[in-house]
């Protein structure tokens, strides 16, 4: 091989590298690191025990998910239609009801080998969560982050898809 041929493949490798998709490049950090980041929610479907699936917060709700590398984590999320109050102040009860919201935080690992994403929850906007251990099955495909989980009070599954925020 000459010189300006050894050139021509070097200087093609180095542009091939990059401009090679984030997801590509980011299969190779481990799964801790590659949850790292600000996630935004693209859907979250819950089946009871009973088996009848449902979209809790609608066709489009909102939500994030805070997911830091010191290895704390913020869940919120809600409908996006949700009503607004009368009287922000004091709100009636049937007013809350009608505009759900659901938050928790706390801190969170992660298992390689079983590909789970475990989070102790601290606080939650349902304070029977409080201090609740949420196990996840993790499932990566490019900047979709999808998470299944059992609901610690009701037994259903729930999955949700996330998308990294850019």
């Amino acid at each position: 091989m000459n010189p300006r041929s050894i050139f021509t493949f070097s200087a093609i490798t180095v542009l091939g590298l990059t401009l090679a998709p984030s997801s590509i490049l980011a299969q190779q950090n481990s799964l801790k690191q590659q949850l790292v980041g600000t996630w935004t929610l693209v859907s979250y479907d819950a089946t009871p025990p009973n088996g009848a699936k449902g979209q809790p917060f609608g066709a489009n709700p909102k939500g994030v998910l805070f997911v830091e590398a010191s290895g704390r984590y913020a869940e919120l999320l809600g409908p996006s239609d949700r009503p607004k109050y009368k009287n922000p102040l004091q709100p009636t009860a049937e007013e809350r009801a009608a505009a759900p919201f659901f938050a928790n935080f706390g801190t969170w690992s992660v298992s390689e080998t079983d590909k789970t994403f475990t989070w102790q929850v601290e606080g939650a906007a349902n304070p029977n969560n409080d201090v609740a251990e949420l196990k996840h099955s993790v499932g990566l495909a490019g900047d979709d982050l999808k998470l299944s989980r059992v609901n610690p009070l009701s037994g259903g599954k729930q999955d949700f898809v996330y998308r990294r925020a850019k």
